[in-house]
């Protein structure tokens, strides 16, 4: 694991002052590729995003950003089972039901996303990380996010859009440019995903969620 580690991570070249390594080109290529997969609502999102979370999950160890590491391996977790609960649904997900959601679910999330900051926020201070409340509040917001997700929800959307924009100034100010880069291009794909999904509940209406 140390050498994958060095390997990934180690300086290829700079853009400027800014250190390029293979993990930040790996996981920005791979990470593009799982959101505009997701977006077109197509099924090898997940096999995308399961090697997109094993890259990033060992760039984030090495910049001590904890929480992010220890959600890319539950985020492996969860596309592995969302994976498999699309796979009921066929090869397209654009031919399957998308859901809406209710204000009290939505209200949940919030409650749920808050508690599991506060309770990050304290263990990653424990750990040392190298930022705390910011790494707990990403944590937090994806996996509410991916929870939706994987239930087909337009509403995992605005909670990605939330992720990219919390992500973006963190990531730039880790030295990690291109991961940064892949989060704005993100944030695009993102915007253009809650669009089209919105446009699938709408043209299949299935009432809120439970």
């Amino acid at each position: 694991m140390p050498d994958l580690l060095s390997t990934l991570t180690a300086p290829l070249f700079f853009v400027g002052s800014m250190p390029m390594s293979a993990g930040d080109m790996l996981g920005f290529a791979t990470g593009l590729l799982c959101v505009w997969l997701t977006a077109r609502a197509h099924i090898w999102n997940f096999p995308a995003g399961i090697l997109n979370s094993a890259i990033l999950g060992l760039v984030f160890l090495q910049q001590r950003l904890f929480a992010d590491a220890g959600l890319q391996i539950v985020f492996i977790v969860l596309a592995v089972l969302g994976w498999r609960q699309w796979l009921l649904h066929g090869q397209r997900q654009a031919a399957a039901p998308v859901l809406a959601t209710s204000l009290r679910e939505q209200l949940l999330l919030l409650a749920s996303a808050g508690l599991i900051t506060l309770l990050l926020w304290q263990l990653l201070l424990v750990l040392k990380g190298s930022a705390p409340p910011i790494d707990a509040l990403i944590t937090a917001l994806s996996l509410c996010a991916q929870w939706q997700l994987n239930r087909r929800q337009s509403s995992s959307w605005a909670w990605w859009i939330a992720v990219d924009i919390v992500s973006i100034p963190l990531y730039w100010s880790r030295g990690l440019p291109l991961i940064a880069a892949l989060y704005a291009i993100f944030l695009l794909i993102c915007l253009k995903g809650w669009w089209h999904w919105r446009s699938l509940a709408q043209a299949r209406p299935l009432g809120a969620a439970a």
